[in-house]
């Protein structure tokens, strides 16, 4: 893992501040802890990378589920009016003929 993978716009929104720092102390570490912390803080780094994309996904999906219960609520609103019209019709015609 090298610093440059850090640098990324992309990684200052998905990579926590606090792991970016860490990530920094590790690189600062003479070279055989750098080398021994290396391998885990990058699966740590891309775990947190991955439950950001999640999240995100998850957040997207919610908000696509809350608009599609706003168009079903609608359609739905719609029916019983069309469905109160109708009967009225019906009914009207019952009386009438």
């Amino acid at each position: 893992m090298t610093q440059a993978r850090f640098s990324k716009k992309e990684d200052e929104t998905t990579v926590p501040p606090e792991l970016r720092e860490l990530v920094e102390s590790v690189a600062a570490l003479p070279d055989p802890y750098r080398t021994q912390l290396q391998g885990p803080l990058g699966r740590v780094v891309d775990n947190a990378r991955r439950r950001r994309q999640i999240l995100n996904l998850v957040q997207d999906a919610l908000g696509e589920l809350r608009l599609d219960m706003k168009y079903l609520l609608f359609d739905l609103e719609a029916t019983r009016r069309e469905r109160d019209e109708y009967r009225r019709k019906l009914e009207q015609s019952k009386e009438n003929g």
